[in-house]
């Protein structure tokens, strides 16, 4: 439970306000999300979002040992970006639980609109809604804020906490840790269609271009748009220094997610796959060559994810210890596809 009233006195020291401020929540009572706890509040006429870690184990494995707490992850990347990327800006953070109740930080409130993910945003809402024009030219510019999040010099931006010492940053370490995270999610479970999966990316995953910054988790319903151009890119938690081949692989498989996989067709205006990518090469100036085995590895740490959090999730209490979706699911569907087509 977030303490309200300590946000409000965290909130007046951090804008140097003579007094505590009263906190309004907007839109209603906030809801836990899978990674942070995401609420949008109003405080001395201002509009603010609250990111809060929840007491659940991450989401993400982590890229380096004992840098476990989500939001810090996150405020220290967006930090990075500012003014390089189009982010939020950071108010102020606290580690300390005893300010609210659990660690957060506090960040400006971006206006505009973000494709939903139920139902997806290829099927309802603003960009279902969209001009062909619009839809390509949102897309096309996601890809080229994508391409600056990668030309972000990540050493000269402080962001070498995100490679344990001695490592390298490669796509082989990348694999490494997620077949690591995904087999201990999973237990004494089998999940076959990963199984097949794991085994193709260790004989056949590109190294990939020179490492980057890596977003962890590129796509539309990650940034916020404004007449179809992005304002503001969100959720850093799954950073990452790596070849930009596994954002590009992350993008295009959320883009098979919100059509093949839910049967919605393409939209006139929307560029296929292949189309994105050649955008996002375009953005870069480098050929990516084929993306097809970095899909691949995307649907597979995406279905690593829907066993940490369906275990989450038992955990909570809200579904039974016997339920089958941690297996049968959309990003399994994805991976399925990805080796069957």
């Amino acid at each position: 439970m977030i303490s309200w009233e300590g946000l409000g006195r965290w909130l007046a020291r951090a804008l140097g306000a003579p007094g505590p401020l009263d906190v309004e929540v907007l839109g209603g009572p906030a809801s836990t999300g899978y990674s942070a706890e995401t609420v949008v509040f109003e405080a001395a006429s201002r509009k603010f979002v609250l990111r809060a870690e929840t007491p659940d184990p991450p989401v993400y494995p982590a890229q380096v040992e004992g840098i476990t707490v989500e939001i810090e992850v996150q405020r220290k990347v967006m930090s990075a970006l500012w003014g390089s990327v189009p982010v939020a800006r950071i108010v102020g953070a606290e580690l300390d639980p005893a300010v609210i109740g659990t660690p957060f930080f506090v960040m400006e409130f971006v206006a505009g609109d973000v494709p939903a993910v139920d139902p997806p945003y290829t099927v309802a809402g603003f960009f279902a809604d969209a001009s062909p024009s619009d839809r390509h030219a949102m897309l096309a510019d996601g890809l080229r804020v994508l391409g600056r999040v990668h030309a972000v010099d990540w050493r000269s931006a402080g962001l070498g906490w995100l490679v344990p010492p001695h490592a390298e940053p490669t796509m082989a370490r990348q694999l490494e840790l997620w077949e690591a995270y995904s087999r201990a999610e999973l237990g004494a479970r089998r999940h076959d269609v990963l199984e097949r999966a794991l085994a193709v990316l260790h004989r056949h995953l590109p190294e990939g271009g020179a490492p980057v910054l890596c977003w962890g988790d590129a796509r539309p319903g990650n940034m916020i748009w404004s007449g179809f151009r992005c304002a503001c890119v969100t959720d850093f938690e799954a950073a990452a220094i790596a070849p930009p081949e596994m954002d590009v692989g992350w993008w295009l498989m959320f883009d098979r997610t919100c059509h093949e996989v839910v049967g919605a067709p393409r939209l006139p205006g929307e560029p296929t796959r292949e189309e994105q990518a050649a955008l996002y090469a375009e953005a870069v100036g480098r050929d990516i060559g084929d993306t097809y085995v970095h899909e691949l590895f995307a649907a597979a740490r995406y279905c690593g994810i829907v066993v940490r959090v369906m275990n989450r999730t038992v955990a909570r209490g809200h579904l039974p210890a016997d339920h089958t979706i941690w297996r049968d699911n959309p990003a399994s569907v994805a991976l399925a596809q990805l080796l069957d087509g």
